[in-house]
């Protein structure tokens, strides 16, 4: 198994927020907007958090299938915010979007406020994604639901190599480095698995869910009940 290479923390240039925007998630990001939705759905106007929010992409799609969720989206790049703000207007959903800027591995939030709390490919840009995985585990609140997904890291380069050339052959040169570098930046699952267990993430299922991916996905067990 090849070692972790590690990629910056922030993308946060106005050429790194456009490439990346430009890359096509799209079938990755309605899957997780579906099971993420689908972990909530006995949750009447979820509170979500969605922690390395990125350009919005994901929690945009989940409010235009759920108009009554309110989503804080939180990010350390101003340059992806930038870009997000823009597409939450154009989409007409800026007023359930909340966008931070703000620190995943040590938000501020207050604790056990979340009916679900979610993260997707923001882990294999920490150096130590455990604080984010302890963030997660004291942000939701009890029997809240939680999803984070990322990509797991190849055996070899070559096989990192192959699967840019397989699943974006048709990027740009940067959007290809861009995915490589995560590709060599990801967890093991076997690691993800230590990860949650370290940070008290109790009830979730751990599995690889493509070629690619692997998930940490908790379902809600009932709406929060208020005095």
């Amino acid at each position: 198994m090849q070692q972790r290479v590690l990629e910056p923390e922030v993308m946060d240039t106005d050429e790194d927020a456009r490439e990346y925007d430009a890359m096509d998630f799209a079938d990755a990001n309605s899957r997780f907007a579906e099971d993420a939705l689908a972990l909530i759905a006995s949750v009447k106007s979820p509170r979500i958090l969605d922690l390395g929010t990125g350009t919005a992409a994901i929690p945009i799609e989940m409010i235009r299938r759920r108009p009554d969720a309110q989503i804080v989206g939180l990010d350390l790049a101003e340059s992806m915010l930038v870009v997000a703000r823009e597409k939450a207007r154009v989409a007409g959903i800026a007023a359930s979007l909340d966008l931070r800027a703000g620190d995943v591995k040590a938000t501020g939030l207050a604790p056990a406020t979340f009916d679900l709390v979610m993260s997707n490919s923001t882990a294999h840009h920490l150096p130590d994604p455990l604080a984010m995985f302890r963030e997660i585990a004291r942000l939701t609140r009890p029997g809240g639901a939680i999803l984070v997904r990322d990509l797991f890291r190849p055996e070899t380069a070559a096989l990192a190599t192959a699967t840019v050339e397989r699943v974006a052959p048709n990027d740009s040169p940067r959007q290809k480095q861009l995915f490589l570098d995560s590709l060599n930046a990801a967890l093991t699952v076997d690691e993800v698995r230590a990860l949650a267990r370290d940070a008290g993430l109790e009830g979730t299922r751990i599995a690889v869910v493509s070629d690619r991916h692997w998930t940490v996905e908790r379902a809600a067990v009932s709406a929060p009940q208020f005095s």
